[in-house]
């Protein structure tokens, strides 16, 4: 049996963390899963994390160093630390696979090979790169690492992300879609009656296009047949609360954990992202649902079919607004989110990725 070892950032919301979850819960029996947490979360989110893992039979490893945000500063020192720690486990389990995701389990998985070079030939070493823009204000860091990732298996999550990569480092990366699969639906419970209600779920962060968000709300605050939820946290958070205090059409709350058990209590969805490595909420709504609202931007527009009728080019505020004040109130909602539906089913299936990264594990 091959061990295959996930190195994630921690146990908590995050579309890396979810991937890594859906590939370990596969049934496969040629195949036993661990995952490894770099920086130890303890939200109220990483209970319901562990117990999946727990019931799915995916075994766990959690380092010490706890998850605090301020500058990555905490997630540095447990990449610098982990080969520390590891060495024991890779010790005791011999993986035949290391998994990563994202930078900071990749600068761990770097440190690591090179604290204990020899171990580099026991096991296959596979990355997975979510984001279009790695190593944000660490590039001599990410240079160092990017030359050791060349030498392994390197796979993207989309069109945009692998066009990404290669006019930065010159390697075009195979692609393997992020799988995504329909959930059980539950009530949200403060909807707003007679109105249109829009979602947003996400990081209160400049990428994820907040001061368009901000805009867009604003614009709309006279107009009664719209309601906002939006829930999140990040550094635009006090900035945001600020600029909508007085804004009657939106209610601003923390992570709605599991949101996609949620998407089909709402009407639409908005994502006015600058860009994604994939938006797997938007394709979560797809299956669940709910039709989104996009920026077409790399990594979202496709998500979604290319006819698709929400969508704006360059976060334009006018394109917004007329969507919200003509598309929505003359689109047949039903069609269009059949139409989601079969183009995600088509493309992100978790059976599809699962697949894709156990013929990778298995090769020779």
């Amino acid at each position: 049996m091959k061990r295959i070892f996930h190195v994630i950032t921690h146990f908590d919301v995050g579309g890396a963390e979810r991937i890594a979850v859906n590939i370990a819960t596969s049934t496969n029996s040629k195949l036993e899963y661990h995952i490894v947490e770099l920086v130890r979360s303890y939200s109220k989110f990483s209970k319901t994390f562990i117990r999946e893992l727990e019931e799915s039979g995916v075994r766990y490893h959690r380092f010490y160093i706890p998850h605090v945000r301020f500058h990555y500063l905490f997630e540095r020192l447990a990449a610098l630390l982990f080969p520390l720690w590891f060495c024991f486990i890779f010790k005791k389990y011999k993986p035949s696979v290391i998994h990563s995701h994202t930078e900071m389990p990749d600068l761990a998985v770097f440190l690591f090979f090179h604290v204990f070079p020899g171990w580099q030939k026991r096991c296959k070493i596979v990355r997975t790169i979510h984001n279009s823009c790695l190593w944000t204000g660490q590039k001599r860091t990410g240079r160092y690492v990017e030359r050791f990732f060349r030498q392994y298996i390197n796979v993207g999550i989309s069109k945009s992300v692998t066009e990404s990569y290669k006019k930065v480092y010159g390697l075009l990366l195979p692609i393997i879609y992020n799988g995504v699969a329909p959930v059980a639906q539950k009530t949200y419970p403060y909807l707003k009656e007679g109105v249109i209600n829009i979602l947003f779920a996400g990081r209160l962060e400049h990428e994820k296009g907040i001061d368009v968000l901000q805009q867009i709300i604003l614009s709309l605050r006279e107009d009664k047949r719209f309601f906002f939820h939006v829930f999140g946290s990040g550094s635009l958070s006090k900035e945001l609360d600020e600029a909508l205090a007085k804004c009657p059409n939106v209610s601003i709350n923390p992570p709605l954990f599991c949101v996609s058990q949620y998407m089909g209590s709402f009407d639409y969805m908005i994502m006015p992202s600058e860009f994604e490595g994939l938006g797997i909420i938007s394709i979560e709504a797809s299956f669940n649902g709910l039709p989104t609202i996009i920026n077409s931007c790399p990594g979202l527009y496709e998500t979604l079919p290319n006819d698709w009728p929400l969508k704006v080019n360059n976060n334009s505020l006018g394109e917004y607004m007329d969507i919200f004040t003509k598309t929505l109130l003359q689109v047949n909602r039903k069609d269009i989110c059949k139409q989601a539906y079969s183009y995600v089913n088509q493309q992100f299936s978790i059976e599809q990725m699962r697949k894709g990264y156990e013929v990778i594990y298995m090769a020779d």
